[in-house]
């Protein structure tokens, strides 16, 4: 039998970062297209972390930290500010104003005076003002909830990090469209650039913030 993906990286890779001292959540695409039954991206997996993903939301408004929500949305007719990406992945051109599907799931849309940056890529980091903001209020650890795992979410981590961040993805709160990339992400991402914990775990650290 072969090796196991965990015995081979043991002790190699998987050590934990943590938290810092001043987290911020980043909401990364919660969009009707993944919920929506029928819809091209629907996603079995988001459905579920938008279930969860309230007590996350309910506990880092309750400790005062940064809320930072993200979206897609294409402008440039034919969605040309997609570049590539949208000739790679054309179901995204879904992500346009007027769209129900490109609008934010219910339960985990952005509270009054919570940021929306706006992104036409996988990674909230690239082409946005998200990293420069976050170190401005001395944010050292970004964490993750959203969709999909393997695409967005991966994506931020793996800039997260790249920025100077520490990377915490809370596991029931992230989901995607089948359990194998799913599964396959989160192991990468807790082994090379940030910490996979449960809902549970990140909620007590949050309760545990002076406020």
């Amino acid at each position: 039998m072969s090796e196991s993906a965990s015995a081979n990286y043991k002790g190699v890779w998987g050590s934990r970062i943590g938290f810092g001292a001043r987290p911020a959540l980043l909401v990364i695409d919660f969009m009707k297209a993944y919920v929506t039954e029928g819809a091209p991206l629907y996603a079995p997996g988001v459905v579920e972390a938008v279930r969860h993903a309230p007590a996350l939301l309910k506990a880092a408004r309750e400790a005062g930290v940064a809320v930072i929500h993200t979206n897609i949305l294409y402008h440039a007719p034919g969605c040309a500010d997609g570049g590539v990406w949208v000739k790679k992945a054309p179901v995204m051109k879904a992500m346009v104003a007027g769209n129900p599907l490109a609008e934010f799931c219910e339960g985990v849309e952005p509270a009054p005076g919570e940021p929306v940056i706006t992104k036409q890529y996988a990674s909230a980091f690239f082409g946005t003002s998200l990293a420069p903001m976050l170190h401005a209020q001395g944010v050292d650890t970004v964490v993750l909830a959203g969709c999909s795992t393997s695409g967005c979410i991966r994506a931020s981590a793996v800039d997260g990090v790249q920025n100077g961040f520490r990377t915490i993805v809370v596991r029931e709160c992230v989901g995607d469209r089948h359990e194998g990339p799913h599964e396959a992400n989160l192991f990468d991402i807790d082994s090379k650039y940030g910490d996979v914990v449960p809902l549970a775990e990140a909620v007590a650290h949050l309760a545990r913030l002076p406020r």
